[in-house]
């Protein structure tokens, strides 16, 4: 069999990063795609203990957990209790929770990790990027100078240098 330079099975000058957590995402995992998929994953982290699930606060009408596939680490989600997709059908006062959750996120986040900066964000339905678009929920993602390096966009990989549990405890702690 005549190969290709570069072709499969030959080896080049490539070295590989391998994330195979990634893949059960892209596929679906723990994602909903309509009401008679896969149980909603924010309606059952909250009734799992706070390691288990993640979560590094509960509050009253939403609580912030630890993104089970970040973009970067430290990245959270601030979710409301209450099943609903859209921020306009939030009440007053889970929109004020989950905006003072968010607030705080970012100060924990700072005395914990440094971040130079902050993405935030709520993709409001399937078409707009929301993962799991029934079910409303803040992102925070914590930046640094250089995070964005050639990983993600050649190697369509993060690499993530704390596991999320050890992230999950310094943030709770810090809370």
């Amino acid at each position: 069999m005549e190969f290709l330079e570069g072709g499969a099975g030959m080896p080049d000058a490539w070295q590989r990063l391998w994330a195979p957590h990634r893949l059960g995402y892209i596929k679906g995992e723990n994602r909903p795609l309509d009401s008679n998929d896969v149980a909603c994953p924010f309606c059952e982290i909250p009734k799992k203990d706070d390691r288990d699930g993640l979560i590094v606060y509960r509050g009253n009408e939403a609580y912030v957990v630890m993104n089970l596939y970040p973009y970067n680490p430290g990245h959270l989600l601030v979710c409301a209790y209450r099943h609903i997709a859209d921020l306009t059908d939030l009440s007053e006062s889970e929109r004020n929770e989950i905006s003072a959750l968010t607030a705080h996120a970012m100060k924990v986040l700072r005395k914990v990790s440094n971040p130079a900066g902050f993405n935030l964000g709520m993709n409001q339905g399937a078409i707009s990027g929301a993962g799991v678009a029934a079910h409303i929920h803040q992102h925070v993602v914590p930046r640094w100078s250089g995070d964005a390096n050639f990983m993600p966009i050649i190697g369509q990989t993060k690499v993530l240098p704390q596991l999320l549990t050890d992230t999950r405890d310094a943030l709770a702690d810090a809370w």
